[in-house]
């Protein structure tokens, strides 16, 4: 579901209601709503606490940096003090958006460059699975090595 959407459906104002402690910040990042009860802003941005980064964006602090999987994406260290890390400044360097609603502290996240072209880099599209004329279940994965190509349409 697209935030906007489930914004639009249910309000940000509802999510808030729902947390048996009222969060501090929101935090939105792809299909995830992040609630948090200890953050911290200043006038340069969210600081998170080292812990809400992984449930935010699937990130975790490791010597080497902050890493998602195998991709490791070095820190400065201002980035972190003592057990908070700061959102906005990692969201800049990697070419992430950012839009904050300061009123009601949400803040939105888009998507990370690095990783939506980890795809593209290998030339190879992520595998799924569509019926055909005949309503059966094909999967991308079945013409690898094939030359293949897509249609698509949409009314908007």
């Amino acid at each position: 579901m697209h935030r906007r959407t489930f914004l639009t459906g249910l309000g940000v104002s509802t999510l808030l209601a729902q947390s048996p402690r009222p969060p501090i910040s929101t935090v939105l990042f792809g299909d995830r709503v992040t609630p948090l009860t200890n953050s911290l802003t200043d006038e340069r941005g969210l600081w998170v606490t080292k812990s809400d980064l992984k449930r935010i964006n699937g990130f975790d602090l490791k010597p080497q940096g902050a890493c998602l999987d195998e991709l490791c994406i070095p820190v400065p260290k201002n980035f972190v003090k003592a057990n908070r890390f700061h959102l906005t400044a990692f969201a800049k360097k990697l070419g992430q958006a950012e839009v904050r609603d300061q009123a009601n502290s949400v803040w939105s996240y888009g998507e990370i460059p690095v990783i939506r072209g980890r795809d593209f880099g290998q030339g190879i599209a992520p595998d799924f699975t569509l019926p055909d004329r005949q309503g059966n279940p094909v999967k991308l994965s079945q013409f690898r090595g094939k030359k293949v190509l897509l249609l698509t349409w949409a009314s908007w």
